[in-house]
């Protein structure tokens, strides 16, 4: 077996690993590496950090195998019994359609045809297409999508990092999980940190003719990883203001000159349309100044409006409010009802990336299905994009210049009530799907009033899923308009998102800004020990383990400080666990061996007195798995017996799986792998066809029992 374990395929196995650790048979994967790196090398060996890490681990193995035939047949095993599964490109990752008032940018188009078909002579090819806002870069890189589809066989992929709040956007790792989900990784394969990350975008287009395109990128950082490292991929960078310093061709996009600006008011407007206020084309013109979306929002009202003697406002020389966009978009609120326009400009007050009928209402104190009808007539005048699901949004420089305008309309005091009705609409919607999401936890609040707006787990979820920006969003407004409370129960209502979504790189801003809050609020209270759990939770799942044991410490400190046991007990066996992913094993048996400790000292009546059997049994696995890595084999059979029997016993058949699994484990090592075998047997049968990738991870382990005789 010794030709199996090649150092390159060691290597790529280790490394491999690492990068999949997202989902829980990615971490299950992981533990049974970490502990069998461990008889390898005869001594404790933590987690690798990063690639080169991973390479000396896989050069100190190899030596070792080549003296071990028994220890290479192990690892033989194991690299033969999981082998990779190769993911396949989606073929078209939501490249927007074109604009059907697209007009001229020929010169513009030809030169980003050409830095895309060139021959690659060793340099990427990126581009960076920048202008002013409203000038239609985004039209551009769409409609050189659609016309060069041919060329990209392998896929066409569109990341929007547009940021209505104007904050600088996601960060590097964060613009390639967009652009990963885009090009169809499933979250259990989503490798944890950014250098993963990187390295599985280049895998997946290695060798493949690929278009990328970035929109509303702000700066370098966040589109530096995503530079083509083979010939065949296109990286289109927009950027809707001055380019940044980015080893691009830089490609602007130039206002419409006069005879295309006409031509593209006539395409918006109608020939007909056109001819009747022909005579108006020099204010629209002096008006616009050759800006795309101004001159649409312009046909657009010339199409609903009679001719009209307009005298044409002056080129305005850098005022604030007097910019194309700004100055299009107060025109076309100022037509409006007075009650849409109230409910548009107030809207836009809080940077919300998504707005739906019941964000609208809430913010106007106005029925949802006259909401409905008033964010249709604001789509109509192009003060909104309609996204899809009954969702729209503003466009960066649009939304400011309304939020600008609404407390001149109405005051401070209406504007800050706007707010306040928003936030308040988000957290009742949060409170009611987070405890659909997780009706059984301590960690999520009962919902408001009677509980049932949504019905099952998944739709909880899937609310939560929908709504995260906004979520996220809401915590960093809460704060700003010093709403503290409502601030600190948003960021509660993450919870389900962490454990059941994977949405760790989304929430975890709102995480930081509320544990710092609660800090500073509600010093050492349970609503601060939360906070700080989730957040080393958050962190943990991306391997940020300095930060996320700092916040798990901190989340100990205030559990203690408000005398909550099982907080405590809790944040301690989240400390455990910390250390059992860094394959910290000792450590890790010491962290819950002191949660079980903490948990006994719950007594009848306590709060949380009803759960310590389940997490005594919780943390009898756990202890079970740290054992295993620390080689004690028979005393981890042993506790992870007495946790699946538990679990058999109270009907929970998922975590009586889990529990089976880690026992197979075990039993293997120990090298009966007959046991281990009917471990495997009753594990498949409990799971569902939902529990794929642990179905797949049982099917390996059975295959390296059944060889391993």
């Amino acid at each position: 077996m010794l030709e199996v374990v090649a150092l390159s395929a060691l290597t790529a196995f280790l490394t491999a690993a690492g990068n999949g650790a997202a989902g829980e048979m990615g971490k299950q994967l992981l533990l049974s590496t970490g502990a069998l790196a461990r008889r390898t090398l005869g001594r404790e060996t933590t987690l690798p950090a990063g690639p080169e890490e991973w390479r000396t681990l896989a050069d100190q193995m190899h030596a070792r195998l080549a003296r071990d035939p028994r220890r290479a047949g192990e690892w033989a095993l194991l690299l033969r019994s999981l082998p990779e599964q190769a993911m396949a490109l989606t073929p078209d990752g939501g490249l927007p359609p074109a604009s059907r008032d697209f007009t001229n940018r020929q010169k513009v188009l030809k030169q980003l045809k050409r830095e895309a078909t060139r021959p690659a002579a060793g340099r990427p090819r990126v581009a960076l297409l920048h202008g002013p806002p409203g000038i239609g870069t985004t039209a551009v890189a769409l409609h050189m999508g659609a016309a060069l589809f041919a060329h990209f066989p392998d896929g066409r992929f569109y990341v929007d990092l547009r940021d209505p709040s104007g904050g600088p956007g996601p960060d590097p790792a964060t613009v390639l999980l967009r652009l990963l989900r885009q090009m169809g990784v499933p979250q259990d394969r989503m490798p944890p940190t950014a250098a993963g990350r990187e390295d599985l975008y280049r895998q997946l287009t290695a060798g493949r003719r690929v278009l990328v395109v970035v929109d509303h990128a702000a700066s370098a950082a966040q589109v530096r990883p995503l530079v083509p490292a083979t010939p065949d991929v296109f990286l289109l960078v927009v950027v809707s203001g001055p380019p940044f310093a980015l080893e691009a061709e830089r490609v602007p996009v130039p206002p419409l000159s006069d005879r295309y600006a006409v031509r593209m008011v006539r395409k918006v407007a109608g020939p007909d349309e056109y001819a009747r206020v022909k005579s108006r084309m020099p204010f629209v013109l002096e008006h616009c100044r050759g800006n795309a979306f101004a001159l649409k929002a312009q046909a657009t009202r010339l199409l609903a409006e009679e001719a009209e003697e307009t005298a044409p406002e002056p080129r305005a020389g850098g005022a604030a409010g007097h910019d194309p966009v700004s100055r299009a978009a107060r025109s076309a609120c100022d037509r409006l009802r007075p009650e849409t326009a109230r409910l548009v400009r107030l809207t836009a007050l809080g940077g919300w990336p998504s707005v739906d009928v019941h964000l609208a209402a809430a913010v106007a104190g106005v029925p949802p299905e006259e909401a409905h009808r008033m964010l249709v007539e604001a789509a109509e005048a192009h003060l909104l994009d309609a996204m899809g699901d009954d969702r729209y949004r503003f466009r960066p420089a649009v939304g400011r210049s309304l939020a600008d305008a609404a407390a001149p309309a109405y005051g401070i005091p209406a504007c800050s009530g706007a707010v306040e009705r928003a936030l308040d609409a988000l957290l009742d919607r949060a409170l009611h799907a987070a405890h659909a999401a997780l009706p059984q936890s301590w960690r999520t609040e009962p919902a408001p009033g009677d509980g049932g707006v949504y019905e099952g787990e998944a739709r909880g979820v899937a609310v939560l899923a929908a709504e995260v920006a906004n979520l996220v969003r809401a915590v960093s407004v809460a704060v700003e308009y010093q709403h503290v409370t409502t601030a600190l129960r948003l960021a509660r209502t993450l919870w389900p998102l962490q454990l059941k979504a994977g949405h760790w790189d989304e929430v975890l801003p709102a995480l930081h800004l509320a544990a710092r809050c609660a800090d500073e609020h509600r010093p050492g209270s349970r609503t601060a020990a939360g906070l700080h759990f989730q957040l080393g939770h958050c962190l943990g799942e991306l391997e940020r383990w300095e930060e996320a044991e700092r916040a798990a410490h901190a989340a100990v400190a205030c559990e203690r400080a408000a005398g909550h046991l099982r907080g405590e007990a809790s944040s301690v066996e989240l400390l455990g666990l910390l250390s059992l992913r860094q394959w910290r094993y000792e450590a890790a048996y010491e962290r819950f061996v002191e949660a079980e400790r903490v948990y006994r000292r719950i007594s009848s009546g306590q709060e949380g007195a009803q759960d310590v059997a389940r997490a005594l049994a919780l943390a009898e696995r756990h202890q079970g798995r740290a054992l295993r890595g620390m080689g004690r084999l028979v005393d981890s059979r042993q506790l992870l017996e007495s946790a699946a029997d538990f679990f058999k016993e109270h009907g929970e058949s998922y975590n009586q799986a889990r529990a089976l699994t880690d026992l197979a484990e075990t039993l293997h090592d120990a090298g009966e792998n007959a046991e281990a075998l009917a471990k495997i047997t009753l594990a498949e049968g409990l799971l569902t066809p939902a529990a794929a990738p642990h179905l797949r991870y049982l099917a390996g382990l059975r295959l390296r029992c059944e060889t391993g005789g």
